[in-house]
């Protein structure tokens, strides 16, 4: 490469960004997969013609393949929610994506004043400490023991940056990365707003409960659910409101999804948990909703507003509104074009904001 450094790894990681086989990219760029492959492990080095033509391909500038490379999202880092058929190519994916957005939100970091970092570190293995844990954090953020109206605002006033990676469908439930600046990342592919804010709750304690822990086995997973059911319906006002008695009473469960924004089969398991509903009630439940059809959608999910992430697209508004061509600066700076940005973040670079005439300190952006 005649105009710098060409790091191998830094075209894997754009290529397994965008989900590209060797033989998908060489179509591209009209090259081997052995000759690509041989690139990516630097034993050789592209022309000029072909690092501009491997740049185009992959939405990235020519200086994002000599830019330092680093160690990116490791596994071990990650809290990966994921079904059991997720592909290891998905995997990798999901976690060159990450690499690519952190990077990109550990510069924009540097000129905004993010809302601070504040999940506290709760180790919890028991189902009491479990309970004890998601209690300490409602009272950490002072969330009361009422509903949650936006768990979207909870994560991202905590300092989380929430995105969603598209193209990868239903094989991947959600992924939280914990780094400085952790992120907690989304599928689109469950559109019912409960489920999210369950997913948001779950990964919430991946962050409190298991940092530095290996995650992703049957154990650690069952603890993070237990942790949102916990965080979402506190057990002082759960055991209030769900109804005793011998059969259950589906119109207060559902009065209860809508009053708390959490799924009726969640509910459900939260009585069960709590020892409100016998195992008999408990499987009697479950058969009356995956034979009335709500396994998947339930009565009323229409009824719950999906809850966006503003904490991203709130940066780069206050960024733009301060220095007007900053963002593209800062995604030069990372060297990826703006279809790439938009790929790994969800965000368009922004033309100009010029409607914004009074700026505020960007920690108060909700």
């Amino acid at each position: 490469m005649a105009n710098g450094a060409f790091h191998g790894e830094r075209l894997r990681l754009a290529r397994v960004a965008l989900g590209l086989t060797l033989d998908q990219l060489g179509i591209k760029v009209s090259a081997t997969r052995q000759y690509l492959n041989q690139l990516e492990q630097g034993t050789k080095s592209p022309t000029e013609d072909m690092s501009e033509a491997l740049a185009d391909a992959l939405g990235v500038a020519t200086r994002f393949f000599a830019l330092p490379a680093d160690h990116g999202i490791r596994s071990e880092q990650c809290h990966f929610r994921k079904q059991r058929s997720t592909p290891v190519s998905v995997v990798s994916q999901v976690l060159a994506r990450g690499t690519l957005l952190n990077s990109f939100v550990s510069r924009l970091d540097r000129e905004l004043d993010f809302p601070a970092v504040s999940f506290p570190d709760l180790p919890a293995n028991t189902a009491p400490e479990i309970e004890d844990a998601a209690e300490a954090a409602r009272q950490h953020w002072g969330l009361g023991t009422g509903p949650i109206s936006n768990m979207m605002r909870v994560v991202e006033n905590a300092g989380a940056v929430v995105g969603f990676f598209d193209g990868v469908s239903e094989r991947v439930d959600a992924l939280s990365i914990d780094c400085p600046r952790p992120m907690i990342i989304r599928s689109e592919a469950k559109p019912a707003a409960c489920r999210q804010r369950f997913d948001l709750a779950h990964e919430t304690g991946h962050l409190i409960m298991h940092r530095g822990v290996q995650t992703g086995d049957k154990l650690t997973e069952d603890q993070a659910n237990r942790f949102a059911s916990a965080f979402l319906l506190p057990r002082a006002s759960f055991i209030h409101e769900f109804p005793h008695g011998r059969f259950l009473d589906w119109t207060t469960i559902f009065g209860l999804k809508l009053r708390w924004k959490v799924s009726a089969a969640a509910i459900l398991r939260r009585a069960y948990d709590l020892k409100m509903v016998s195992a008999d009630q408990y499987r009697t439940g479950y058969i009356h909703l995956s034979k009335t059809g709500q396994k998947r959608f339930e009565r009323h999910d229409d009824e719950i507003p999906a809850e966006m992430p503003e904490l991203l697209a709130s940066a780069v508004r206050a960024l733009e509104a301060a220095f007007p061509g900053g963002v593209e600066r800062i995604a030069n700076e990372s060297g990826l074009k703006p279809a790439m940005l938009s790929h790994v973040s969800g965000l368009d670079l922004p033309s100009s904001v010029t409607d914004e005439k009074n700026v505020i300190p960007f920690h108060h952006y909700v």
